[in-house]
């Protein structure tokens, strides 16, 4: 598998991503990306041909093999990657949609004509919540996944031997597998990576939501300030600021205006109700 093109797409992702988005990204392709390449599939690619029973029995080794190892490590990690990165790129092609949106935008009414998306790259709106959902979906794969590794290979670690009783081995036997204690190191290291990995989500996730309350709560304390300002005897006035503040009624125009026009006078026209 060519790791490099999901490197290539994901390193967009650390222009619209924060500090800690940043972080997790570093920490996903140097220590469990890189670790997984360099490493990890070299150390489980003898794990069946060096996996032995102390037994002739035809088919007793591949039994016993496929009853302790029902899913290989490099397999459940090469999944695990492949789904912990995939929502990062849905926040980038999002990105690519607003603006292509705004280019299409654009093209149509000219450069003075407004724009769509004043920051195409920032997190407001639906990007907000497409960046959220994913920080969400990162965290619960890596949750799953390790309650899937913690089920097959109990407290994460392999014995140095195994007891196999399965037909068709004569009777119990003994089976031994290859460089377990190499193997129990490697699997600690990519389990300990994966919980930082959901720590960060979570720390970002938090980060977010409440930045987003806080800016709701700045904005409903501006409005009660302006309106706590405005004397009995200035009522249109304070209006008429409201109004100019970004409250516009569209009039006398069959098409529909832009969304952020650059030069608000120009495009509409204003009246106090």
């Amino acid at each position: 598998m060519n790791w490099g093109i999901f490197e290539g797409l994901l390193s967009g992702v650390n222009k619209y991503s924060t500090a800690f988005g940043r972080i997790w990204l570093s920490l996903v392709f140097i220590f469990r990306v890189l670790v997984y390449l360099v490493t990890a599939e070299r150390v489980w690619s003898d794990d069946h041909k060096d996996f032995d029973c102390n037994t002739k029995q035809p088919g007793c080794s591949n039994v016993c093999f496929d009853e302790f190892f029902p899913v290989s490590h490099v397999r459940l990690w090469a999944l695990q990657l492949i789904l912990v990165t995939c929502p990062s790129l849905l926040v980038v092609m999002h990105v690519a949609y607003r603006e292509a949106r705004e280019k299409k935008h654009r093209e149509a009414v000219g450069e003075d004509g407004g724009r769509l998306y004043l920051h195409p790259g920032k997190k407001r709106g639906g990007l907000w919540w497409t960046y959220v959902c994913s920080l969400v979906f990162k965290a619960a794969v890596d949750t799953a996944f390790l309650y899937v590794f913690h089920s097959f290979y109990p407290r994460y670690t392999l014995p140095h031997v195994v007891k196999c009783h399965i037909a068709p081995c004569p009777n119990t036997v003994d089976c031994f597998i290859s460089k377990p204690s190499e193997k129990n190191i490697f699997t600690l290291f990519m389990v300990v990576t994966a919980a930082i990995c959901i720590l960060l989500n979570l720390v970002e996730l938090v980060y977010l939501v409440s930045k987003r309350c806080r800016e709701g709560l700045a904005a409903r304390r501006a409005r009660a300030t302006g309106m706590g300002h405005c004397p009995d005897g200035a009522t249109s006035s304070c209006k008429g600021d409201d109004l100019l503040s970004g409250d516009l009624i569209f009039l006398g125009s069959d098409a529909h205006p832009p969304l952020l026009p650059d030069l608000p006078r120009d495009h509409v026209t204003k009246t106090l109700l």
